[in-house]
């Protein structure tokens, strides 16, 4: 077995080991109350589908806020304009960081192996490839500080190759791709499959850059501001419990979570087939990866102080493991 097939195979078991059995229903509330979601399109999130319809059976009406990136949601989350939502897991370090103690981490939502995405007329199949070749990057994103910190444990120079800073969505990516505009991207889930599906790209299986000892594998973190957690805790609870349990499903039947992630995204079930083999529903994050994310993130200069303690403070999945007993 090659080396990055064992990899990719202990990967994959690890995060599959991640999803336990979720409790019964807990009782709808006994007053109507109403909780402002944050719903982020992509696919690891495909479990937030009929969130509105299954909070009304526990007297729970939901208000959506839709964003393109976490960083949005962060925000939104930070002021109180939205009570629940998911982030990516370096945001709480990054909150921690401003000061902040308005974001609670409740639980991660998924993990996957990473590999490069690479356009179908380029060849990279080792590190030593990237060399000079212009990879597309969303700065500050989750899974650019998964791929900056792989780098960094490897001894890989960062500038060893041309990042191209690409703001807004994954479609942006895929256009970059098509006009040649960049050999390389580091992207997420589903785009990343689009671009293999569409035959514009192909994965360099060479380059798995979601092991890195500072951040990991996780995709996603589901969180809710300090405030819903106080006056809206147990509408917080119902939620979560919708959630994972939604997710246990979903992750015991590829083809059930294949048509909820193509419902949630609006991609063709043939893209989201495929990426769904990928990803692997059930949350990988623990305090303890929020500290090291914390501690590499302030050592690299993305944060200007260290907060690994505070962040990890912010981080509280015993509502999560209450809910998974």
């Amino acid at each position: 077995m090659k080396l990055s097939t064992a990899i990719t195979a202990l990967v994959m078991t690890a995060i599959t080991t991640a999803v336990h059995a979720v409790g019964p229903a807990p009782a709808p509330l006994a007053q109507r109350e109403t909780l402002t979601i944050g719903f982020v399109k992509v696919g690891h999130l495909a479990p937030i589908l009929n969130m509105e319809e299954e909070l009304k059976k526990f007297n729970i009406d939901v208000k959506r806020a839709e964003f393109v990136r976490y960083a949005d949601a962060r925000t939104a989350l930070l002021s109180n304009s939205v009570d629940i939502s998911a982030v990516g897991p370096g945001d709480l370090a990054i909150a921690a960081s401003q000061g902040s103690k308005n974001l609670i981490g409740l639980t991660g939502v998924a993990g996957s192996v990473k590999n490069l995405v690479v356009r179908k007329d380029v060849k990279i199949n080792d590190w030593k490839d990237i060399a000079g070749k212009k990879i597309g990057i969303a700065p500050g994103s989750a899974v650019w500080f998964q791929w900056a910190m792989t780098l960094i444990e490897k001894g890989i120079p960062y500038n060893s190759f041309t990042p191209v800073n690409i703001q807004g969505g994954g479609t942006a990516f895929l256009q970059a791709l098509k006009r040649g505009d960049i050999d390389a991207m580091v992207l997420w889930e589903p785009f990343e499959s689009q671009a293999v599906a569409e035959g514009d790209a192909y994965f360099a299986k060479g380059l798995e850059y979601s092991q890195s000892k500072s951040v990991g594998a996780e995709l996603g973190l589901l969180a809710a501001s300090r405030e819903a957690m106080t006056n809206k805790r147990e509408a917080v609870r119902r939620f979560l419990w919708v959630y994972l349990n939604a997710e246990e499903q979903m992750a015991k039947n590829n083809e059930m979570f294949a048509e909820a992630y193509s419902k949630y995204t609006g991609l063709p079930l043939s893209v989201t087939k495929e990426s769904a083999k990928i990803i692997k529903l059930g949350g990988v994050l623990t305090k303890e990866q929020v500290r090291l994310q914390a501690d590499s993130a302030f050592k690299q200069g993305i944060v200007l102080k260290d907060v690994s303690v505070d962040a990890a403070a912010l981080f509280d999945d015993s509502m999560a493991r209450e809910i998974k007993r």
